[in-house]
């Protein structure tokens, strides 16, 4: 029987019959033979899946051999989709499946790094508040810059090698900011660990799903997003295990420092560097090689691919039967070849460069997605992914923000005041908490080795007194009067004496730079409402995985954000932490949903030559969403709740109804 392939111009197989399909179901195990197990239709006059997955494939040859005036892209993607079936989902996919998830999995980890270090960091570098805000949008800025960069370039220099540059680009820098011990070093080598890891997201997507078939993708792309979650998990743990441990860490005199936080900082780093040697297994992605005339190296990828599935499945001798796959020449490519062709070594870098910086540029990437054919699902993705991004992150700054602002007024409700106190030679050798002072007076006292946390002092006298290894958290004198006093080895500084009268007051060693109290300044809390939302995702990231392929990704997207909308409105009836923490967790739990068939959505509505420039375009968008979700939301916590819950449903009800203007991609074989 002749080859309907041979005609068109596609592949060929060496035999006459077709090769046997592996079946519908997801492989989850391997060495599981499907031929030894009967069929449990088929006596219900059920067809086998594989005799569907034929029709499907005879199908599609005859629409390609109808379709006279088919580029030759739209050939290439059929006869891929074909190829992929015949290779079966795997060894080699499950393999990949785990190398680009730890890759997922350390963009998930960067994204609660500085919000747990930050309350040791501000006192060990004597942060600001203004310092303390820049630090927490650096990685997101980061973040944005790598995935616009990271995502054109995979277009134009392959997935994997890409991906292999941009966490190597993390581990570098994530690696020098755990030593940085100024505040502009660490606040410029977070930039580049940002920059790097932001890579991971546009790259991953599009290098994983042209390794699925049509009836996988949406499904294990789903499987692959619970690695975010993951990467949550594993940074609050590790937080919590690593920094309010002072001692895993030494010092070099009082110049260098490394404490706990700094260990932390390290070992976020090791999901980016376990999938950084995976990479080095992995092969570079076929379908990329294709798409740039590469043929003869795609197909030996495409083959070791088959031969490791049927291998891992019992059955070598199934024997992979494509001969030939037609690889399209782009006009990019024959530009690059024309121009390295001619000058020196040097001259045909600098075309190259050139050529490249071009291409991935700014004009360039947003440009190629504002084509005719792809201008409309841009502006719809773009708001979607902005309006789902604004929320979300909005949102994920606000809850713990409202918690820590609710805990502060019940902190504060039980403070003690002390009036018009006369305190004379008397030894304070306990620490005093949550203090007012009025109007006292404090004659021959001595303070010594004690520690004062928020503790105010108010129209007071000191006279006479000594203060020594004085530890002090938020606490200041205020218009006092303070006579022959001395003050040794204290952390007591001038600003923290507002319209003081300072009359003969000696200080005599200072603490140099910011005390930093683990036990006092890292808060179990922020731990455990971090895992509590990376927990909640978990029930969100199965269901959405799991019916995928049957709702639709449309469908998933809308209901989620519509949900998600209503979950935020709910908020005006918490008044509690508890409260709180339960409408976190169940935002998280349905939003992610959103998050899966956003993220499944964008890789099938593009070419593969576009692929990974939108996802990188559109997560940039997401990140610049998450800058301006979190500034806006945190600025409103402590002054009133309505704007930012009318600001998240506003925005997820937007994005949800655009989201079913789009088109359903469950059926559509990749471009």
């Amino acid at each position: 029987m002749a080859d309907p392939y041979q005609n068109n111009g596609g592949y060929g197989y060496q035999g006459e019959s077709y090769p046997q399909e592996e079946d519908a179901a997801s492989d989850a195990t391997e060495g599981h033979d499907d031929e030894d197990q009967m069929y449990e239709g088929e006596y219900q006059g059920i067809p086998h899946p594989d005799e569907v997955k034929a029709a499907q494939r005879a199908a599609r040859a005859k629409a390609r051999q109808a379709q006279a005036g088919a580029t030759e892209l739209e050939e290439l993607a059929e006869q891929y989709e074909d190829i992929m079936e015949d290779c079966g989902h795997g060894r080699f996919q499950w393999t990949l499946f785990i190398v680009l998830g730890l890759a997922l999995m350390a963009d998930g980890v960067e994204c609660f790094v500085v919000g747990f270090v930050l309350p040791s960091a501000e006192k060990d570098m004597c942060l600001s508040n203004g310092e303390k805000g820049m630090l927490g949008l650096i990685v997101f800025l980061g973040m944005m810059v790598g995935a616009f960069i990271w995502g054109g370039m995979a277009d134009k220099l392959g997935r994997r090698k890409c991906l292999i540059w941009a966490l190597t680009v993390n581990c570098v820098f994530a690696f020098l900011s755990s030593f940085a011990q100024g505040y502009g070093f660490f606040l410029f080598f977070r930039l580049f660990s940002g920059i790097g890891i932001g890579g991971s997201v546009p790259i991953v997507y599009s290098y994983f799903s042209e390794f699925l078939q049509m009836d996988k993708r949406g499904e294990h792309l789903s499987w692959l997003c619970m690695f975010w979650m993951v990467g949550g998990i594993y940074a609050s743990f590790t937080a919590w295990g690593i920094i309010p441990r002072y001692g895993w860490g030494f010092s070099m005199g009082t110049e260098f420092q490394f404490h706990g936080w700094r260990v932390f900082v390290l070992v976020c780093a090791l999901p980016a560097i376990t999938s950084l040697v995976g990479l080095m297994f992995m092969p570079e992605s076929p379908r990329f090689l294709l798409e740039n005339a590469k043929h003869d190296e795609a197909w030996m990828i495409l083959k070791n691919v088959h031969d490791t599935n049927w291998r891992a499945k019992g059955q070598p001798e199934k024997v992979f039967q494509v001969t030939h796959i037609k690889a399209p020449k782009t006009n990019e490519d024959e530009f690059i070849e024309i121009q390295s062709a001619t000058g020196t070594a040097i001259q045909r870098w600098a075309v190259r460069t050139l050529t490249l910086c071009k291409l991935v540029g700014p004009k360039m990437n947003v440009a190629s997605l504002l084509g005719p054919e792809l201008r409309l699902s841009t502006l719809f993705m773009a708001i979607i992914w902005f309006t789902m991004a604004f929320s979300y992150y909005g949102l994920g700054v606000w809850f713990p923000d409202m918690i820590k602002y609710l805990q502060q007024e019940e902190y504060e409700s039980k403070v003690k005041v002390f009036h018009r106190e006369r305190v004379e030679r008397f030894h304070f050798n306990f620490s005093l908490e949550n203090q007012i002072h009025r109007e006292g007076e404090y004659i021959n006292d001595k303070f010594i080795n004690i520690e004062m946390k928020s503790v105010k002092f108010e129209d007071s006298l000191f006279e006479d007194c000594y203060f020594e290894d004085i530890k002090s958290t938020e606490t200041m004198f205020e218009n006092c009067t303070i006579r022959s006093t001395v003050f040794y080895n204290t952390d007591l500084y001038e600003e923290k004496f507002i319209d003081c009268k300072l009359e003969n007051t000696t200080f005599l060693h200072n603490k140099r730079g910011c005390h930093l109290d683990i036990d006092e300044e890292n808060d179990v809390l922020i731990y455990l409402v971090s895992f509590l939302g990376s927990l909640a995702v978990l029930p969100g990231n199965i269901i959405s995985a799991l019916f995928m392929e049957k709702i639709g990704r449309v469908k998933i997207i809308g209901l989620s954000m519509l949900i998600s909308a209503g979950c935020t409105f709910f908020l005006f009836l918490s008044f509690s932490q508890a409260a709180i923490i339960a409408w976190q967790c169940l935002f998280c739990g349905v939003s992610v949903a959103a998050w899966n068939g956003i993220e499944v959505i964008t890789v099938e509505l593009y070419p593969a030559s576009k692929r990974a420039t939108a996802f990188g375009v559109l997560n940039a968008l997401c990140k610049l969403a998450a800058i301006l979700g979190s500034s806006i939301f945190a600025s409103f916590v402590g002054v009133t709740k309505v704007v930012p819950i009318l600001l998240s449903c506003a925005a997820l009800v937007c994005g949800g109804l655009v989201a079913l203007k789009l088109p359903e991609t469950r059926e559509k074989i990749l471009q």
